[in-house]
């Protein structure tokens, strides 16, 4: 959420930030709400100061035994006129804060402009792009030859879109989460937690997924629960609604997590295989830090999710995302995208190769800490929102699918990269067994 006090001075800026992030909203309700808002605050203070003034005078008039009948009627009168301004009050509040919940995040100044996912920019690849010396398969293919990918046996408990991980393949899952939880709490200093996946709407609200992307989420309509979307929204809400000391920041959580996403709209090639689930796994870093830091912690956080890939060498790359292709309640995001050899490609359906999204990290600076009042307090006693920060550490489901497609073999088995054994228990997979 954006400051209303900075709204108010700079509606230019706004209406070019918002033309700039391709959004549609028209913020004319909120500055007239809020000038009618503040015309309304301002007849009531001067009606309540007046109420004041004349109970005063009831007391003195009391206090010479003389008549207050008319002086009583003035103060039932100024009542009347009071209750029904905090009655227009009631029904302004709302429907303000409503349209303030639905203005995005403003850009940090070092985003780049552009319309669109054509319009990011690469900023660095690592590692290098090996074709295999046979034609590669797709994930799902390789996943279904080998028994451990099982979309029927989902499609038969839940529907489409839902994947049973069977034998080895529940087991590369499992190693998957072991491997990177322990890589961000011995080597990059995250404190691990395990959080509900079931949340309320004041918590979803808080991290920007209400109310603009109901439409997005599974709601538990009997107790009005959100199954969540992404670990975000449990571990950023962790600290709403208090004040952390300055010596005790940086906060850095890790989190596994299971996420549920409707992904209305979603159609074509995302959605079969494991790139495009209404359930997955994910391993989510989330920071608490002072504003002055947001810049740095980013860049930070992010090379904690690219080693994650560094160490299993599948080659990746960079991307600072642009204005109009930028989530919501994002300042900046860095995505990271992994080498898939065994992908169609988006306009070659023939060809073979593509680059997938496997984390999105962003800095939030103080949007999120307003929606879900976060401050903290400086050794000089002055409290102020924080900055908020997450990226993905990474997506479960799609290294899990990343590894099928660059260690897949000629004869059929998948090598498990070197770092990853210890934890699989094995070097390869030959069969689901």
């Amino acid at each position: 959420m954006l400051d209303l006090k900075w709204i108010r001075e700079n509606r230019p800026a706004l209406e070019q930030m918002l033309a700039n992030r391709r959004s549609k909203i028209d913020v004319s309700p909120i500055y007239e709400l809020d000038i009618l808002r503040r015309k309304l605050l301002s007849e009531l203070e001067q009606l309540q100061a007046q109420r004041n003034k004349s109970a005063e005078q009831i007391g003195k008039i009391k206090a010479q035994k003389g008549d207050v009948a008319a002086a009583m009627k003035e103060v039932e009168s100024f009542k009347g006129k009071i209750k029904e301004l905090e009655a227009q009050l009631a029904d302004i509040e709302p429907k303000l804060t409503d349209l303030l919940l639905r203005i995005n995040n403003l850009p940090d100044a070092s985003v780049p402009i552009g319309a669109s996912a054509a319009d990011n920019k690469v900023l660095r690849e690592v590692g290098k792009i090996n074709p295999p010396a046979f034609a590669p398969k797709s994930h799902l293919e390789i996943g279904e030859a080998l028994g451990i990918l099982d979309f029927k046996a989902g499609a038969k408990l839940s529907g489409s879109g839902f994947a049973v991980l069977r034998g080895q393949g529940a087991k590369l899952e499992r190693a998957l989460i072991n491997f990177m939880l322990d890589l961000h709490t011995k080597e990059h200093g995250y404190i691990e937690v395990f959080a509900p996946y079931l949340v309320t709407p004041q918590s979803m609200q808080g991290t920007g997924q209400l109310p603009k992307f109901e439409e997005e989420l599974f709601r538990v309509e009997r107790d009005s629960l959100y199954l969540i979307p992404t670990a975000e929204v449990s571990v950023t809400n962790l600290h709403r609604d208090e004040v952390l000391e300055e010596k005790d920041m940086p906060k850095k959580y890790v989190c596994y997590s299971a996420c549920f996403r409707r992904e209305a709209g979603s159609y074509g090639a995302d959605t079969k295989g494991l790139i495009r689930n209404h359930q997955f796994n994910k391993v989510e870093l989330v920071q608490f830090v002072k504003p002055e830091e947001s810049l740095e912690t980013l860049e930070l956080l992010t090379a904690s999710a690219e080693k994650i890939l560094y160490k299993l060498k599948i080659p990746y790359r960079v991307i600072a995302l642009c204005t109009g292709d930028m989530g919501f309640s994002s300042a900046k995001t860095y995505d990271i995208e992994v080498w898939m050899p065994g992908e169609q490609q988006e306009k070659e359906p023939n060809s073979r190769g593509r680059w997938r999204e496997i984390s999105s990290c962003s800095t939030f600076t103080d949007f999120q800490a307003r929606r879900m009042n976060i401050k903290f307090k400086r050794a000089d006693g002055k409290k102020e929102f924080l900055h908020t920060l997450n990226g993905s550490g990474l997506a479960i489901g799609r290294t899990f699918a990343a590894i099928l497609e660059n260690f897949q073999q000629a004869d059929g088995s998948v090598a498990i990269p070197e770092v990853l054994q210890p934890y699989f228990g094995s070097d390869r997979i030959a069969t689901g067994r």
